[in-house]
C-alpha cells in the first residue's frame, strides 16, 4: 500500500540515475514530497503557435521533433579557450528550425545535447530569425515531454490538457519525469488525509486535499489553479495561526504582575518638565500601554512609526510607569552606540528624575544605568549591583544584559528598540531574568519584512505613531545615478561644502569599513522570476578607511571629517558621536551604526554611497538622521547601477519618490520577501513558508486567524481534529516553533 510517507521509489520510476537526482537535487524523498512539489508555472498549450508563414521577430511556442544534433567546437575569443556550440534541427508542422546552445565546458555542452537528443519531443519557445535561408529559434527554452527512448503517440501526450506543468527542475530531471510521477502517485494513493476540519472548508469556501492535489498538478484551466493554490495557503496559514493563537493564549494563562504605576509621581513629575506636549498619537499608544501593564498577563506589543515620530519617549514613559510600581524596565539596543545614545537622550530628557539616590537626584526619581560590552569589570562592578538591588529603576545596554551575571531585582518591562536585529533566542535569553514574565514592547521605525510579516500574522498586538512632532523639516531625496551622469558626484560635494559653509553637518554613509571588511547587513538580496533567491556580486564599493582620506585630500580640504564603524574602540566611538553632536566635526563618515537612535538637530544632509547595496527600509532609517532639528533636509543616494530597472534601482527610486515608511516597508517586503516568519532568520532569507506570502495573501491570512480563532474557542487541543492537532504539534516542535516558544 502506498502512502504520502512512502519512499518516493515507489513512483518515481525503475531509472535508478534519475531517483537519485530527484532525491538529492530536488530534496524529494516521499510521496507527499512529490505531491507537495507544485509547479512554478503553467505553459498553455492551448496556443501553441501555427508554424505556418513566419516574421522575423515572432514569438514560437511550438510542439516539434528533434531530428538532428551535433556538438561543435570553437575558439573563445574573449578568454582563449576552447568552447563548445550544441546545434540541432526542429522538425515542426511548418519548416524545419535551427536551435544553438552555447556551453563553455564539455559538461554543459553533454547537457544540452541529451535535452535535444535526435528523437526528442517536446514543446519549445523561442524568436524567430533567419539567418542564410535557414529559420532559428533564438534563445529557445523547452520542455522536454518524451526522450528518444520513450514511446510517445500524438502531437502531444494525451494525458496533457491545455496547461502542461512546469515544476523547479535540476540536472538531468524533466518536468514531463515529474509529471508522470505524480498521476502515478495520484492513481495509486488510496487516500489522502484531510488535516482542515469539514465545517471550516465549508464556511470559508475551501477545496478538499485530493482536488486540490489534481487541480494543482493537472489544471484544465487557471480558476482550477487559483481554487487549488487557495487551499494550500488557507491551510498553511491556518495552521501557523493555531500555533501563534496558542501561543498568545499561553502567555496570557501565565500572568504577570500588574503594573498599575502606583501614585504615578515619576510619570507626572517628568510630564511637567517635558517643553513641549504630546502628541495625539503619543498619547493614545501611551494609554493603549498603559491598559497593557495594567494587566494580569504580559504585554506583547510592537509599537511601530516613522522616524522620528517619538517612539522612544512613549517607551520611556512605560518604562517610568513599571517604575512607579515598584519594578524595574531594560531598554535592549542592537549596537553600543544606540546604546549610549539612548543613555544620554533617557538621561538628558530625566535630568535630576534620573538621578535618584544622589544628592542630585529628586525624591521621586530614580537610577539610569548603561551597560555595553566593552565596559571594564571595574566599570560594570556599580551598575550590575543596582540593576540587582533595584535601584537602577532603568537599564539600557546590548547584549552584555544577556549575560547571566546581570540579575534583576524586579524586572516588569523588557523594551526592545529596533527588534529585528535580535534572534528570538536573544530576546529570550532577557525576558528569562525575571521572576515572573516581563511585560514585552519591541520598537521598530519602519517595519522590515519580517517585521510586517509577524504583524500580519498577529502574534503581537500593534501600536502605531504616524503623527510627526512639529518642527520636523521635510527631506529631499534624490538618486545620484553615477553610471549615467559621472559628473554629478562633483555637484554632490559641492552641496556638501555649501552645507558646511552655511554651518550645518553632513553624513557620508558607506556600506563598508574597509576595503577587506564587508560591513554585516547590507549585502542587498534580490530574487528572479520564479522567487529564488539572488545575491548581488560584493564587487567594489566605498568603505569608510578609504573614503576618509580622499574626501580630506580632494573635494573637501577645509571640512573637518570624523570617521566611525563599529570596529573602532567604544571610547573612540562615543567620544566621534560627542564631538559631532557637539558640532566639533562638519562631515561624519560612518557606516550603518548611525542608521537608528543618533540625533543630532544640525545634521542636514545625508550623502550614502553605493546606495543600492541597501534595503529600502534601510535607506528610510538612515535618511531620518536629517532633518531633525528645524533645517530642510537633504539625502543623496549614490549609485553606481547600471540598469535603471534593475530592483537595486527600483529601490532607490522609491525611497526618493515616497516619505512614507509604512507604503515602503510593503515595497521593502516585495522585494525582499518574508524571511522566516516562525523562527530566528531577518528579513532577505529565505521563507519558511511553502506557499504563503504576506502580502499577496493578507485576505486569506485574516481569515486563517479567524478560523483559528473559532476553533481555539472551541477546544485548545483541537481534540475532535486529531490530523490537524498533529500538523499544529509538529510545527510546534520545528525549528521554526522556536520562535514560538521563546519571542
Amino acid at each position: 500500500m502506498i502512502t504520502l510517507t512512502s519512499s518516493i521509489t515507489a513512483v518515481i520510476g525503475a531509472n535508478a540515475a534519475k531517483r537519485k537526482k530527484v532525491e538529492q537535487g530536488l530534496g524529494l524523498h516521499t510521496v507527499g514530497d512529490l505531491l507537495d512539489h507544485f509547479p512554478r508555472r503553467y505553459l498553455d498549450t492551448g496556443n501553441l503557435t501555427a508554424v505556418g508563414d513566419l516574421q522575423v521577430g515572432q514569438m514560437l511556442c511550438v510542439v516539434g521533433e528533434v531530428v538532428q544534433c551535433d556538438t561543435r567546437t570553437y575558439r573563445d575569443r574573449r578568454s582563449g579557450r576552447t568552447a563548445y556550440r550544441v546545434e540541432a534541427m526542429l522538425q515542426t508542422d511548418g519548416p524545419r528550425l535551427k536551435m544553438t546552445f552555447f556551453a563553455k565546458n564539455k559538461g554543459t555542452a553533454g547537457w544540452h545535447a541529451r535535452r535535444v537528443a535526435v528523437g526528442n519531443r517536446g514543446v519549445f519557445l523561442g524568436k524567430a530569425d533567419r539567418f542564410r535561408d535557414q529559420w532559428q529559434l533564438v534563445n529557445p527554452s523547452l520542455t522536454v515531454f518524451g526522450m528518444a527512448d520513450e514511446t510517445v503517440e500524438g502531437a502531444l501526450p494525451d494525458e496533457i490538457g491545455d496547461l502542461y506543468p512546469i515544476y523547479p527542475l535540476t540536472k538531468g530531471v524533466e518536468s514531463w519525469d515529474l509529471l508522470r510521477a505524480v498521476r502515478f502517485a495520484r492513481s495509486v494513493l488510496e487516500e489522502i488525509p484531510e488535516v482542515l476540519p469539514p465545517p471550516v472548508r465549508e464556511k470559508y469556501a475551501v477545496l478538499d486535499v485530493a482536488t486540490a492535489y489534481d487541480w494543482v498538478h493537472t489544471p484544465a484551466d487557471r480558476h482550477q489553479v487559483t481554487r487549488a493554490l487557495h487551499r494550500f495557503r488557507f491551510a498553511e496559514a491556518l495552521v501557523t495561526q493555531l500555533v501563534l493563537g496558542r501561543r498568545r493564549r499561553a502567555v496570557q494563562e501565565l500572568g504577570a504582575t500588574i503594573r498599575t504605576g502606583g501614585d504615578g509621581a515619576l510619570v507626572t513629575a517628568f510630564d511637567d518638565r517635558l517643553p513641549f506636549e504630546l502628541t495625539t498619537g503619543q498619547r493614545e499608544v501611551g494609554e493603549e500601554i498603559t491598559r497593557d501593564l495594567a494587566a494580569p498577563h504580559p504585554m506583547n506589543r510592537l509599537l511601530q512609526g516613522e522616524v522620528g515620530s517619538g517612539k522612544t519617549l512613549v517607551a520611556l514613559r512605560a518604562m517610568l510607569r513599571v517604575v512607579d510600581s515598584g519594578g524595574q524596565a531594560a531598554l535592549l539596543a542592537p549596537t553600543e552606540v544606540l546604546a549610549q545614545q539612548h543613555h544620554r537622550s533617557i538621561s538628558a530628557m530625566l535630568g535630576e528624575l534620573g538621578e535618584g539616590g544622589t544628592i542630585f537626584g529628586s525624591a521621586e526619581g530614580t537610577r539610569v544605568d548603561l551597560l555595553t560590552g566593552s565596559m571594564t569589570k571595574g566599570q560594570r562592578r556599580e551598575p550590575l549591583l543596582r540593576i540587582a538591588s533595584g535601584e537602577a529603576g532603568i537599564v539600557i545596554g546590548t547584549h552584555a544584559l544577556l549575560q547571566d551575571e546581570v540579575t534583576f531585582a524586579d524586572l516588569g518591562l523588557v523594551v526592545v528598540d529596533e527588534q529585528h536585529r535580535f534572534g528570538v533566542e536573544q530576546r529570550a535569553a532577557l525576558t528569562e531574568k525575571a521572576v515572573v514574565p516581563p511585560h514585552l514592547l519591541v520598537m521598530t521605525a519602519t517595519p522590515i519584512p519580517r517585521t510586517v510579516a509577524m504583524t500580519v500574522f498577529g502574534d503581537l498586538d500593534v501600536s502605531t505613531l504616524r503623527e510627526l512632532p512639529g518642527g520636523r523639516a521635510p527631506i529631499q531625496t534624490n538618486v545620484v545615478p553615477l553610471a549615467e551622469q559621472p559628473s554629478w558626484i562633483e555637484r554632490v560635494w559641492q552641496r556638501v561644502r555649501e552645507e558646511v559653509e552655511a554651518g550645518h553637518q553632513v553624513y557620508v554613509v558607506c556600506p563598508r569599513i574597509s576595503a577587506e571588511d564587508l560591513e554585516l547587513g547590507v549585502t542587498v538580496i534580490d530574487h528572479d522570476e520564479d522567487g529564488e533567491p539572488v545575491t548581488t556580486a560584493p564587487g567594489e564599493s566605498a568603505a569608510v578607511e578609504d573614503v576618509v582620506p580622499r574626501l580630506t585630500a580632494g573635494p573637501l580640504p577645509n571640512c573637518r571629517i570624523g570617521r566611525l564603524h563599529g570596529k573602532l574602540p567604544a571610547e573612540e566611538k562615543d567620544a566621534t558621536m560627542r564631538a559631532f553632536a557637539a558640532g566639533e566635526i562638519d562631515v561624519l563618515v560612518s557606516t550603518t551604526v548611525i542608521e537608528v537612535g543618533v540625533d543630532v538637530a544640525n545634521a542636514t544632509t545625508m550623502v550614502i554611497l553605493d546606495a543600492d547595496r541597501f534595503g529600502v527600509s534601510q535607506l528610510h532609517q538612515l535618511r531620518g538622521r536629517v532633518g531633525r532639528g528645524g533645517h530642510h533636509g537633504l539625502c543623496l543616494l549614490v549609485s553606481h547601477a547600471e540598469d535603471p530597472e534593475s530592483p537595486a534601482r527600483v529601490r532607490l527610486d522609491a525611497v526618493a519618490a515616497s516619505s512614507d515608511g509604512f507604503a515602503l516597508s510593503r515595497i521593502d517586503l516585495e522585494q525582499r520577501r518574508e524571511g522566516d516568519v516562525l523562527g530566528a532568520s531577518q528579513a532577505g532569507r529565505r521563507s519558511s513558508l511553502t506557499n504563503l506570502k504576506v502580502l499577496r495573501d493578507e485576505d486569506t491570512i485574516v481569515d486563517a486567524r479567524d478560523a483559528a480563532a473559532e476553533l481555539l474557542d472551541e477546544d485548545r487541543d483541537l481534540g475532535r481534529w486529531p490530523l490537524l492537532a498533529d500538523a499544529v504539534r509538529e510545527l510546534e516542535l520545528s525549528q521554526q516553533g522556536d520562535f514560538v516558544d521563546k519571542s
